[in-house]
């Protein structure tokens, strides 16, 4: 019998990191954001009213066909007794996830948010001669349209930011834990400690001065080098940002997280 678990949370804030650390564990099977969430929404949308043979499926169907999805995908060729699936969706799904997972636990990766803009921003021009997929592989724009398009409600961070709320205010908080990207860098070891025992799993010694990940391929297709470009040893780099002033203002005070008093459901933030 395996376990499966979520990683999700705001893009660039770690979730492949953790995933190249979780992976050093051979029982564990982890990666960076895969097809497994689309698939879920497209079943999801093709099962509802929209589909006029939607009438002759039953929700007992399709619980068995949304679960059955996570069973065909990780087959016989995935051999780890304990599975993450990566995707920026799964804070919008924890209802659901819920009632087909009981014990699942999702881990969403956040960070302060100017930086996580400039840290895209900062992958666009390094890449001056590829447009991104992040925007569409448009080549026009500044810093202030990429910016709002990516806070915007159904963009790379506006989306994943507004289901991250929907989870940490929502009322299935229970089996949900935040993991700052500013931990995970500082304190690796504690943050670690801390997944493990919110998962119920042993703990493993991690190499955290040998971290290996390569998506270098699916990263080049998307016009985007480096996008999930893991660094092998793991420390705190200070840096300037690249945003101009106002844009980095416009965002620093979008860590709901990082106060006590809006917690309201005592969800765990590492």
């Amino acid at each position: 019998m395996r376990n499966i678990h979520f990683i999700s949370g705001l893009p660039r804030s770690g979730s492949t990191l953790l995933a190249g650390l979780l992976r050093q564990n051979t029982r564990f099977h982890a990666g960076m954001s895969g097809p497994v969430g689309g698939l879920f929404n497209t079943l999801q949308g093709e099962m509802s009213g929209r589909n006029e043979y939607s009438v002759f499926i039953s929700d007992a169907q399709r619980r068995r066909i949304l679960g059955g999805l996570f069973d065909d995908y990780y087959g016989p060729e995935f051999t780890a007794g304990v599975l993450f699936d990566t995707n920026r969706l799964w804070c919008s799904k924890l209802r659901i996830l819920k009632e087909l997972f009981p014990e699942a636990k999702v881990i969403a990766c956040v960070r302060h948010m100017p930086w996580i803009i400039d840290s895209i921003e900062q992958l666009v021009r390094r890449n001056t001669f590829q447009p991104s997929s992040i925007f569409n592989y448009q080549p026009g724009g500044t810093v202030y349209s990429r910016s709002e398009g990516l806070a915007n409600g159904d963009g790379m961070v506006g989306f994943a930011y507004n289901a991250l709320k929907e989870a940490y205010y929502g009322e299935d908080t229970a089996n949900l834990m935040l993991l700052q990207y500013e931990t995970l860098v500082s304190d690796p070891a504690g943050a670690l400690k801390a997944v493990y025992d919110f998962i119920g799993e042993p703990a493993f010694a991690h190499d955290f001065d040998n971290v290996s990940y390569n998506a270098d391929e699916f990263d080049l297709r998307a016009g985007t080098p480096g996008l999930h470009t893991v660094r092998r040893k793991i420390e705190v780099r200070e840096r300037r940002s690249v945003l101009p002033p106002d844009v980095f203002r416009r965002f620093e005070n979008d860590a709901f997280w990082r106060d006590s008093a809006l917690n309201l459901r005592g969800v765990r933030v590492i």
